[in-house]
């Protein structure tokens, strides 16, 4: 199968998972017997029994397999990518520090907020980034796999959850979806949205990118 295809099969059964156990389907039957905590640690602890050894697989066979293609990135390139990556974690930090109104236990009451005038899933669409960046300077078969594979399972992910909170939740998200973009800074209140992300989560976003440039090379 190769080291590639071990993390494409992988990829195939952390999202099968993944979603599955959330689905339309089965989650409402998961809950009532399970309780909602109940339900949560199972679904944690299926996810991590599968992306544990996903990560670990990638690390122990990076830049495996054939190389796909190489790109000459140079100094400008070098800086847009660590931009990029500051757009990602800066996403990733704005929706932990102040989480979407339908996620689990959040406030339905609450408006939108200004990381959802930017998208309505910031973890997922600065993961997606994440790993889109990623692939640019790492081209080999096993690079490709691992980072397309969460790109791939990122932007599947969000629309996975938006079909299953209109089924849900239609009288709250219908309206949330039709005010806020899927992918970032392509709505009408982009500006809007920037103005009003939290300031804990920018310099979350910011401090991390700067951390992770600067022991990346020791770290990765």
């Amino acid at each position: 199968m190769g080291e590639a295809g071990v993390l494409i099969a992988l990829w195939i059964a952390f999202a099968a998972t993944h979603m599955g156990l959330s689905s339309v389907r089965l989650r409402p039957a998961l809950l009532a017997r399970l309780g909602e905590q109940g339900f949560l640690a199972a679904y944690s602890l299926v996810s991590f029994a599968i992306f544990v050894p996903l990560v670990w697989y990638y690390f122990a066979h990076k830049h495996a397999g054939s190389l796909l293609w190489t790109v000459p990135i140079g100094t400008a390139g070098r800086w847009a990518i660590y931009v990029g990556m500051g757009v990602a974690f800066v996403l990733m930090a704005c929706a932990l520090v102040r989480p979407s109104p339908h996620a689990v236990g959040g406030d339905r009451s609450g408006g939108v907020n200004g990381l959802q005038r930017i998208t309505r899933h910031g973890l997922f669409m600065g993961l997606a980034l994440f790993a889109a960046l990623h692939l640019i300077p790492n081209g080999y078969a096993s690079d490709v796999a691992f980072f397309g594979g969460l790109a791939v399972f990122s932007v599947v992910g969000a629309a996975h959850q938006d079909r299953r909170k209109l089924v849900l939740e239609a009288e709250t998200y219908g309206p949330l979806v039709e005010q806020t973009p899927f992918l970032p800074f392509t709505g009408s209140e982009t500006l809007q949205g920037l103005r009003g992300l939290p300031v804990l989560g920018l310099v979350l976003g910011v401090a991390l990118t700067v951390v992770l440039r600067w022991f990346h090379g020791s770290l990765f």
